[in-house]
């Protein structure tokens, strides 16, 4: 499952021996010990994410993650690990400058232990910043330009300091010596560098270095998706959203005129629609990064877009000319073209990556937030307590409620009391069974069937005709089944489902090779991950369920289900 595209300048000999010091057009190349073991499974080699910076680059497996990483930073000077639990393990020269190559727990160093749950982390250039549990910031490392909000004189700070409070996100580049807060009431704050209007700031604003958190003026309408900064420049990603149509991504830029992509002859120092005739208006923004001093988008119609310095070929053309304005890259026929929404883009100093990370169907957890927002499997409301009207997936709640009628109605009377923010929150615990906010999570716990395993609810609801929504036909008989848990089970269904925008709700499937023993087997085992105990197995039912599993792409567990099959027919 591995595509990784290459091009700029050659600082990793030992993944690209045989190519030249400088990459002037994007080239696909393997892991070195790729096929040392042919036997891998092919999930276990699936790119989870790629962090460079100027004279190192590390690209992470998923076999190299243990289950405890949700995020991994590499920046100029230092490095960051945040775990599942919460915490934040990191080592560098901002960090801890007397023994820069010695990982210390900096969450555990916050003041106040209610904010210790970490639940993302951005880097800057030589800083880095927690977003806790309870929605507020703290930045360690480099203070030189201001990025942590500090007076002039505190140029570094080898604690966690708090920055701001109420913050749904955090903005920032490996390449930034800014940092962007969006607070909860979607006002964007900034601070650091902006000695060429980086910052987004307007023009009254003279100060090259921003030491305050500054409210940042004139935002475009509709919702920050993403802000990345390079050195001279920062692009926004605007989604706006519209009732009869898809939502639509543009993007915005602001700073040093030579690095924006807006083809104009002066800084510009607000952000600004970045407009070109490569975007065609049945084209949508997938994916973007920000380099040093140059920037690639992604667009649905598998179009790659770059604009800025090229002078180490790190925009993957031929010449190492400058582009002041959006140009085309000329990509290769991709392996995965189909699903170009699971590509995407790394932008190191003087290099840049585009790799294919599809959604893992490893962490179920992950999958169930991921779908949380899906309109179009929501099918139960609730009301908070200003009105605001919050849709969710039923089935889902059956999982997490232990299909307790009662307990659906308990929550909706919590969600009644509570803020929309907080009745976010609490959904996403729900789905997720991690302890996102302390003081929320304590008030549902009793609720959460946390104890209980997802296959013996999938069984229940495999008895329950009702939750059924797609046919699966074969001969002339017929199978039905939620889409939510073909989805979870089948990487055949989740594209389907996920990424076709054709209807599918009627479509029936054939599966006519398949004996009604074998297609029953299969069915069991999507639902519960076993295998009934008084199927009898044989060697042609053996030989028919390797086809089923190929049929149906099927998300093999350990031990998967042909191992068990085989141990079932040898006892």
């Amino acid at each position: 499952m591995n595509e990784v595209l290459f091009f700029g300048s050659k600082e990793y000999p030992i993944i690209l021996k045989n190519e030249p010091n400088k990459i002037t057009k994007p080239i696909q190349f393997k892991f070195e010990n790729e096929n040392e073991n042919e036997n891998e499974n092919e999930n276990e080699k699936q790119i989870k994410q790629i962090s460079s910076k100027k004279i190192q680059m590390k690209i992470l497996k998923k076999s190299k993650l243990k289950k405890i990483f949700k995020k991994y930073l590499l920046v100029f000077r230092n490095e960051a690990i945040l775990t599942k639990e919460g915490n934040v393990f990191a080592k560098g020269y901002d960090i801890n400058p007397n023994n820069p190559n010695q990982f210390i727990n900096i969450s555990s160093l916050i003041k106040n232990k209610k904010d210790r749950i970490i639940e993302d982390i951005v880097s800057g250039r030589f800083s880095i910043y927690l977003l806790t549990s309870n929605q507020n910031v703290y930045g360690i490392g480099s203070n030189y330009f201001g990025q942590l909000g500090l007076k002039k004189s505190k140029r570094q700070s080898q604690k966690p300091i708090l920055m701001m409070k109420n913050v749904s996100k955090i903005f920032s580049g490996n390449f930034s010596y800014s940092v962007f807060l969006l607070n909860s009431n979607q006002e964007l704050f900034g601070c650091g560098d902006n000695h060429h209007g980086q910052l987004g700031l307007g023009k009254s604003i003279k100060e090259r270095k921003i030491q305050k958190l500054t409210k940042i003026q004139n935002i475009p309408k509709g919702k920050i998706i993403d802000i990345q900064s390079g050195y001279f420049h920062s692009i926004m990603l605007i989604e706006n959203q519209n009732q009869n149509e898809n939502p639509k991504r543009k993007l915005y830029s602001c700073g040093n005129y030579e690095y924006n992509g807006l083809d104009k002859k002066e800084n510009t120092y607000g952000f600004t629609e970045i407009k070109s005739s490569l975007f065609e208006n049945d084209d949508n923004i997938l994916d973007f990064s920000v380099g040093d001093s140059h920037t690639l988008i992604l667009t649905s119609n598998s179009k790659l877009i770059g604009f800025g310095d090229n002078s180490y070929s790190q925009l993957g053309i031929e010449d190492t000319n400058f582009q002041k304005t959006p140009i085309q890259i000329e990509l290769p026929k991709l392996r995965f073209n189909e699903d170009i929404s699971n590509y995407h883009i790394s932008c190191g100093s003087y290099n840049s990556f585009l790799y294919y990370s599809p959604l893992s169907f490893s962490n179920l957890e992950e999958d169930l937030i991921n779908l949380f927002r899906r309109k179009e499997f929501c099918d139960i409301s609730f009301k908070t307590e200003n009105g605001e009207i919050i849709e969710a997936h039923k089935l889902i709640l059956k999982y997490r409620l232990n299909q307790n009628q009662n307990q659906i109605e308990k929550l909706k009377e919590i969600i009644s009391k509570k803020s929309i923010k907080e009745s976010n929150q609490i959904f996403e615990m729900i789905y997720s069974n991690r302890i996102i906010n302390p003081k929320l999570y304590s008030e549902i716990k009793e609720i959460i069937n946390s104890n209980e395993k997802i296959e013996e609810t999938m069984k229940r609801i495999y008895l329950n005709e009702n939750e059924k929504d797609f046919i699966i036909e074969r001969k002339e008989k017929q199978y039905k089944f939620p889409k939510l848990i073909l989805i979870m089970r089948s990487e055949l269904y989740r594209g389907m489902f996920l990424y076709v925008t054709e209807d599918t709700s009627n479509k029936v499937t054939d599966y006519s090779e398949l004996s009604n023993k074998s297609f029953q087997i299969l069915e069991y085992w999507i639902y519960s991950n076993q295998i009934k105990n008084e199927i009898q197995i044989t060697q042609e039912i053996i030989d028919e369920i390797k086809i089923g599993i190929d049929y149906f792409q099927l998300n093999q567990t350990n031990p998967n289900l042909f191992d068990l099959l085989i141990n079932k027919f040898n006892n």
